[in-house]
C-alpha cells in the first residue's frame, strides 16, 4: 500500500480494494432510489438526465484541469532543478538530477484524486440510472482486453458475443 492509505487496525483488507469500494458505492447508489428528495443521489437518479450528465461532464473537466496542475508542478520542479544544476557550470546527467517536489505538488495530486472520485461517483449514478451493473461494466472492460490477458485471471466475467459492441 502507498503511504497515503491504511486499513484500520483489527480489520482485514478485502482481496480487491477497488472492487469492494465500487460494489459498496453501487449498492448505496441503488438504495438511494428510495431515499427521497433530500438525497442528492436520488435527485440525480430521478431528475432530468441533463442534470447528472452535466455534472459528469463538469467533473470530467475538473479531472483534466487537476491533472494539468499536477503536471505543471512536476515540470516546473524539474525545470528549476535543471536550472540550479546547470548553473553549477557542469553538464547534468539524468541520474544525477535531484528534484525536490514542492508541497503544492502533493496538494495537486490529492486534488486530482478527489476530482477522480467525483467522476467515478457521477459515472456510477449514470450507470445505475440506466440499469448497467458493475458486473456488466466489468465485462465490457474485460471485452477490451486480449484473450490471453483475460485467460491469466480465472473467473473474469465476459460479455455474451451478441452483446459486444465496438462502437456505432
Amino acid at each position: 500500500m502507498t503511504k497515503k492509505i491504511y486499513v484500520p487496525e483489527g480489520q482485514e483488507a478485502p482481496a480487491s480494494q477497488i472492487g469492494m469500494s465500487l460494489e459498496v458505492l453501487a449498492a448505496t447508489i441503488a438504495a438511494r432510489r428510495e431515499a427521497g428528495e433530500e438525497s442528492y443521489t436520488y435527485r440525480l437518479l430521478t431528475a432530468s438526465p441533463d442534470k447528472v450528465l452535466k455534472k459528469l461532464m463538469e467533473e470530467s473537466g475538473e479531472v483534466a484541469l487537476a491533472a494539468k496542475d499536477v503536471e505543471s508542478w512536476a515540470t516546473s520542479s524539474v525545470a528549476a532543478a535543471l536550472a540550479f544544476e546547470s548553473g553549477a557550470g557542469r553538464p547534468v546527467e539524468p541520474d544525477e538530477l535531484s528534484v525536490q517536489l514542492p508541497p503544492e505538488y502533493d496538494e495537486a495530486v490529492n486534488h486530482l484524486r478527489y476530482e477522480a472520485a467525483d467522476v467515478v461517483y457521477h459515472l456510477m449514478v449514470v450507470l445505475e440510472r440506466y440499469g448497467i451493473s458493475m458486473d456488466e461494466l466489468a465485462a465490457e472492460m474485460n471485452a477490451r482486453m486480449a484473450e490471453d490477458e483475460i485467460a491469466l485471471h480465472e473467473g473474469m466475467v465476459r460479455l455474451k458475443p451478441e452483446q459486444v459492441n465496438r462502437g456505432k
